[in-house]
């Protein structure tokens, strides 16, 4: 699987965030975090979760 094809559940994406689980759940029911419901479960897509942590660390003007 390719980086970009990459899905992550929540544990998969608290470890490399190194957030809690809790703290994931809370920004994607929010909207906060781009994410996708399969059922009762979250999925995240590696490449716009990467995009989402480049445009949260640049400076606001």
């Amino acid at each position: 699987m390719a980086k970009s094809d990459a899905v992550m559940t929540i544990e998969e994406l608290s470890k490399y965030l190194k957030i809690s689980r809790s703290t994931l759940y809370k920004l994607a029911q929010e909207g906060k975090l781009p994410a996708q419901k399969v059922g009762r479960h979250w999925r995240f897509h590696r490449e716009a979760v990467d995009e989402w942590l480049k445009h949260k660390a640049e400076p606001s003007r």
